[in-house]
């Protein structure tokens, strides 16, 4: 019973389930580069768990005392104290170490990339989240790295390719991370966070903000095609599921009803796996 606790701590410390997520988008960036071997495949997956696992982790460190205000948090393994301080700090250095180790073997920008997405994100986003609701925009520069880092990973360079992925998936981050800060408003207010996109809260002015960043999402998601990088099948495909998922926000927008944003908040979650593999699915078998 104590080492499923354990392993529960460390599951909660890491947020291995939004983790998951970020290897995900990863891989679909190193599949559209071109993609690469079995274990080079692991290499790019196992690492980009690790450091986001460690950014998660120093995230949890730093903002242990403000975990114990909210709901959502007061359960993590530091405010709940079933893992000591040294300990977090061992799990944290240790996975940015092998993570980075990883990365390195795939090739230098590749673990560069992963260094800098945990830095932006444990030592800017994270205290900035206390101060501004413009941290959100910042989370979102390491939130959309993990696509381009996969494509980085194949390349091995900063060119339009890995760039056109990265702000598909940094415009998605909006409309996306904004469904959740609707949801956990409340609760963020206990610790002082005031992250939706209008200092008004959960009104009409941040409703039609998160709309309209969803909307953006269709001429950003049309980038591969502009770059040449893809075909018509994935200017219909995305375009539709562009539409779908900015009428999610259109609803939030009419009814500004904690239900609709949770449905934004779930259908962003499904949205850009979809829109990622598409682009896939389209330069393999539909576009060349």
């Amino acid at each position: 019973m104590a080492k499923n606790s354990k392993v529960k701590d460390y599951v909660l410390f890491t947020k291995f389930r939004l983790s998951f997520s970020v290897i995900i988008s990863a891989l679909s960036g190193f599949l559209f580069a071109g993609g690469g071997t079995w274990l080079e495949a692991v290499y790019l997956m196992a690492g980009g768990l690790l450091v986001t696992a460690a950014s998660n982790g120093s995230n949890q460190i730093w903002e242990r005392d403000l975990d114990k205000k909210m709901s959502r948090t007061e359960k993590r393994p530091l405010p709940k104290g079933t893992m000591g301080l040294a300990e977090a700090y061992i799990v944290v250095i240790v996975s940015l170490v092998i993570g980075s180790w990883m990365l390195y073997q795939l090739n230098l920008n590749a673990m560069i990339l992963g260094l800098v997405a945990y830095v932006s994100y444990s030592f800017i986003y994270t205290p900035l989240k206390q101060i501004t609701p413009w941290a959100v925009i910042v989370g979102a520069f390491p939130g959309a790295i993990p696509p381009m880092l996969g494509a980085i990973a194949v390349t091995n360079e900063f060119a339009a390719m890995p760039g056109a992925l990265f702000f598909v998936q940094f415009v998605w981050q909006l409309p996306h991370f904004w469904a959740i800060a609707w949801v956990s408003h409340n609760d963020y207010q206990k610790a002082g966070f005031y992250l939706l996109p209008s200092m008004s809260g959960k009104s009409k002015t941040s409703a039609f903000r998160i709309a309209l960043s969803a909307m953006l999402l269709i001429p950003f998601s049309l980038f591969p095609w502009v770059l040449d990088y893809v075909g018509i099948f994935s200017v219909m495909m995305v375009s539709v599921l562009g539409l779908l998922f900015f009428l999610y926000a259109y609803s939030l927008y009419v009814t500004l009803e904690d239900k609709d944003a949770k449905k934004l908040m779930f259908a962003s979650f499904i949205y850009l796996p979809l829109v990622q593999f598409v682009y896939v699915i389209d330069k393999y078998y539909f576009f060349g």
